[in-house]
């Protein structure tokens, strides 16, 4: 009796890779079709909820989809809206903003270069060059990239006619992912769709609830602490805060950054630390568990990897959508048997410390 036939482990891994950097091209080259299209899809999944209640009131499927994009629009549209006022303030201050951060950086690097025997003169020739560059980041430039965001988040136009067609075919199109099986499988294959539907829906929607939980609680810290621009740096706070850990001392230095610029106690750092810690905190410990799907959350090397990758590939756009993307491929490999261990790998859960020995041995084995 013949043996069947195995590929080796370094074919393998060279298909593999091979596929992975056609997936890669492919995405990049078709990016501008590819975006509009994976935005248009989250922003199904989180409307779905809204359209199905308003479809058991007994309005009309299409009445209800365009009243459930209208408001989305509004909310979406103030937003921008105020962020935009925020950032034509900032941009006028911006110069003064430079030159309070510039003596700040001038104080701290000469106690820097006192307390470390570094050359003074090489320090400062450093500080003015940056002092150059920040001012020459003038504000027509801060409200160009404002408006590049702005236009990925919302696409205008294709966005809003994407969402349109698949909540209406939204029956077609699950019909249609249950047929590509065979029959005998098929009332399994729809079970593993309508868990993951509500599963996916559950974690988007407390994704949104804990955007505008933690953007209210960190703008509302930062008036109460009288920084300028606290709205805005609320927001950036609450759009950073999807990088585990890394995104909650960005947002918090970016805080501190503008306080020491516009106000002159030092006390503002201690305040503004506490704070963005209490609030970190309960994001942590309640609003995750409770709203956000807790068994969702990704691990800090898989999110500052996907973050990188998205940015280099897809830039900001990419940046943007690759965390609830990353945890949608999450919840599905969650509910696959034969994907399980991919979904282990980007969650958070840590297993006990295992002897690597046995491990290079197998894997010395299964290459050899």
């Amino acid at each position: 009796m013949e043996k069947d036939f195995v590929l080796p482990f370094y074919v393998k891994s060279t298909i593999f890779l091979i596929g992975i950097f056609a997936l890669l091209t492919m995405i990049y080259i078709a990016q501008s079709i590819i975006l509009p299209f994976i935005f248009a899809l989250l922003i199904s999944i989180i409307l779905h909820p809204v359209v199905h209640l308003l479809m058991r009131m007994k309005i009309n499927r299409i009445i209800s989809i365009f009243l459930t994009l209208l408001f989305t629009v509004i909310i979406i549209v103030g937003i921008t809206a105020i962020l935009y006022s925020q950032a034509i303030k900032f941009s006028e201050s911006w110069p003064v903003i430079v030159d309070k951060i510039a003596i700040i950086f001038k104080e701290s690097t000469a106690w820097v270069s006192t307390y470390f025997d570094l050359s003074p003169w090489k320090v400062h020739q450093w500080v003015a060059k940056t002092n150059t560059e920040l001012i020459n980041f003038s504000g027509a430039e801060i409200g160009h990239t404002i408006s590049i965001l702005g236009s990925a988040v919302i696409m205008l136009f294709i966005i809003p006619i994407y969402v349109i067609l698949m909540l209406y075919y939204e029956p077609l199109l699950l019909s249609f992912i249950s047929k590509l099986f065979a029959e005998i499988h098929q009332k399994k294959v729809s079970q593993i769709i309508s868990q993951i539907k509500v599963v996916i829906q559950r974690y988007l929607v407390g994704l949104v609830i804990e955007f505008f939980i933690v953007a209210i609680l960190y703008s509302t810290a930062l008036l109460l602490l009288g920084v300028d621009y606290a709205i805005m740096l609320g927001i950036i706070g609450a759009v950073l805060n999807v990088i585990p850990y890394l995104g909650a001392f960005i947002a918090a230095s970016l805080s501190i950054l503008i306080a020491l610029a516009t106000n002159s106690t030092g006390w503002h750092i201690i305040y503004i630390l506490l704070s963005y810690y209490i609030i970190h905190l309960f994001d942590y410990n309640f609003i995750i568990p409770k709203i956000v799907a807790s068994k969702v959350k990704i691990n800090a090397l898989i999110s500052f990897l996907v973050i990188i990758s998205s940015g280099a590939l897809l830039g900001i756009p990419g940046m943007l959508i690759c965390i609830p993307i990353t945890g949608v491929l999450k919840l599905i490999f969650d509910h696959i048997k034969s994907l399980e261990p991919w979904g282990f790998l980007l969650g958070d859960t840590m297993p006990p410390l295992i002897k690597i020995k046995p491990i290079l041995k197998t894997l010395k084995k299964k290459i050899l």
